[in-house]
């Protein structure tokens, strides 16, 4: 079939995500590698988010096609209520490599279905209704996940929104809601925050607080060093479960196994996907721990899915697992971070419109804005279409010198690969640069 041809059909026959469908101009991918993907004119892209940040172990690893055909040829699917080989011995290597005592999982084929079913199990267990999470926070597009989000996409399904959602603001350092001096300070005014909606939306409602291990396309936003500990004594003193969503985060991606690793705290329910499998296949889980586990073992358990531990996803996810141990990626992703971290201070020297780079791992976000002192974004947070200029300019730029990553309003994401090498980030970097010459423009 000829390239156009291809356009056509997929324009013609199929819905594409997050936007109008007139004029849309994807790009006609062919096949990938590595950190770089083709288009059928055969231009090279490097790929600088993972795609959806999820593709953890680089594209074309043949090890997860290998797996995925081995459990094919002995069963391609099974009743979610029968016992396989590859379901258990998967469930086995989650509860080693997860905090705490998380110990059993319910698998899911994604991130949003692992949320739902999170807050069903957390609201089945409590005997509560009500779960607190944070204002500039994604957990996916299904109607609970995005109600429970604070993702402005919601706002189109807002009239239909999952009910007994509370949201309170986050630590955003650098744009404190309290004007805050130091991320510390903002640490402590965003905890007192949500202390005190806890306290005001009566604790004995409250079934969970759902937080990202560590913010992704809501800015990257850094947790302050003593948050999450506050938070997990919080939860503790008023019963309440600590959900921690590793959708983004997880396997690796912040340059320890998970992003709560990084604070030193376990959760009480842990939700997984994207580099779960490093998007070969689709799969998600939540993860809970053995005390909530032993309350299933009397009670009713009344989630349930078709393809939960599918066991050819759980196949492509174990081999991906297996990858990231026996290749380093871990440690290959906190190394490749600070040199990131590193040469972007390099790019701050050059140009006035970056105002902020928050980072964590390979799972970063350079903030653009017009002025340092004032602090006023390149482009406006859930800006209207007259007021995206720079940033369509940007992306335009972006996708013209070979690369793909994201480019939301003010901000550009850094998210390759965790095998991406130092050259690799040398080109992207080089082309960061030339995008955010754009925003330099715009600079007063």
């Amino acid at each position: 079939m000829n390239k156009q041809q291809i356009i056509k059909d997929n324009l013609d026959y199929t819905l594409f995500s997050w936007g109008k469908q007139g004029g849309l101009n994807p790009i006609n991918v062919s096949h990938a590698k590595g950190s770089y993907f083709y288009d059928r004119d055969g231009k090279k892209y490097l790929d600088f988010s993972s795609q959806l940040m999820n593709v953890n172990i680089g594209h074309g690893n043949q090890r997860i096609t290998e797996a995925v055909t081995k459990q094919m040829k002995e069963m391609s699917y099974a009743y979610p209520g029968m016992a396989t080989d590859i379901r258990g011995k998967l469930g086995k290597k989650i509860s080693e490599i997860t905090p705490g005592n998380l110990t059993k999982s319910f698998f899911t084929l994604g991130g949003a279905e692992a949320i739902e079913n999170a807050i069903k199990l957390a609201r089945i267990y409590t005997g509560r209704h009500k779960v607190i999470a944070q204002y500039r926070a994604y957990h996916g597009a299904t109607n609970g996940a995005i109600s429970v989000g604070g993702d402005p996409r919601k706002f189109a399904v807002d009239s239909n929104a999952m009910p007994n959602i509370v949201h309170v603001e986050n630590p955003y350092a650098y744009r404190c809601p309290w004007s805050s001096s130091s991320i510390e300070e903002c640490g402590e005014r965003a905890f007192a925050n949500l202390e005190r909606i806890v306290k005001l939306e009566n604790p004995e409602s409250v079934a969970a607080i759902l937080l990202e291990g560590e913010s992704g396309s809501s800015g990257c936003i850094k947790y302050p060093p003593m948050y999450l500990k506050k938070v997990r004594k919080l939860c503790d003193r008023y019963g309440i479960l600590f959900i921690d969503d590793e959708t983004m985060s997880g396997f690796g991606r912040t340059g320890k196994m998970f992003g709560i690793n990084h604070h030193g705290v376990a959760p009480d329910i842990m939700v997984m996907a994207k580099g779960l499998t490093s998007g070969y296949l689709p799969l998600g889980a939540a993860v809970v721990t053995d005390k909530i586990a032993e309350y299933f073992n009397e009670n009713p358990m009344v989630i349930g899915l078709t393809y939960s531990a599918h066991p050819t996803l759980c196949a492509a996810a174990l081999e991906n697992i297996k990858i990231i141990e026996e290749d380093n990626l871990v440690k290959r992703a906190s190394e490749m971070g600070i040199y990131i971290e590193s040469e972007v201070e390099k790019l701050k020297v050059k140009h006035p419109s970056i105002g902020d780079f928050r980072n964590t791992g390979l799972l970063g976000c350079i903030e653009l804005v017009k002025n340092r002192k004032t602090k006023e974004p390149t482009t406006p947070w859930n800006a209207k279409q007259h007021e995206m200029e720079a940033t369509l300019r940007m992306a335009a730029k972006v996708r013209e010198l070979g690369m793909f990553t994201f480019v939301r309003w003010n901000w550009i994401f850094i998210a390759p690969p965790l095998n991406v090498s130092k050259e690799e980030v040398d080109e992207g970097l080089k082309i960061i640069s030339k995008v955010i010459a754009i925003a330099d423009e715009y600079c007063y």
